[in-house]
């Protein structure tokens, strides 16, 4: 059975956002960060490279493939500021609705700034992903 490629490590958090050349972007991932660890009352972990991710849960599939992965989580990218809405976004349309200017993937929220949506709507958004996740999985 294939392992996770994306798991938590020791790196630094702190010195992977400070590094964040773009200065924006760095402020972005800052305040991202601290929505998150207040929506999950977990501390940011690195998971590979370039991912910040909070609190933990495990899933099991049918097919009997089962891991761990982190419960929300986010990563600067150059095109834009990737968070992981990990249940996906049919649950939360009417937030949706009012976030602003973004593009989504399955569970990927893509924003190219924070200054282009509604970031209230934001930290409600990541709030209801993270209580969806509790009430449907095993979390940590």
């Amino acid at each position: 059975m294939a392992e996770n490629k994306t798991k938590p490590n020791k790196a630094s958090v702190t010195a992977f956002l400070n590094g964040i050349e773009d200065e924006r972007k760095r402020r972005d991932a800052k305040k991202v960060a601290a929505m998150m660890r207040e929506a999950t009352g977990s501390r940011a972990k690195m998971w590979g490279a370039n991912i910040v991710g909070f609190g933990e849960y495990h899933y099991k599939y049918a097919s009997g493939r089962e891991g761990d992965f982190m419960i929300t989580g986010f990563s600067p990218r150059k095109q834009a500021l990737t968070l992981y809405v990990i249940p996906g976004f049919k649950h939360f349309e009417t937030m949706m609705n009012k976030l602003g200017k973004y593009k989504t993937g399955r569970s990927c929220l893509y924003i190219k700034h924070l200054s282009d949506i509604d970031e209230k709507v934001l930290k409600r958004l990541i709030v209801a992903s993270v209580k969806h996740m509790r009430k449907n999985y095993e979390t940590k």
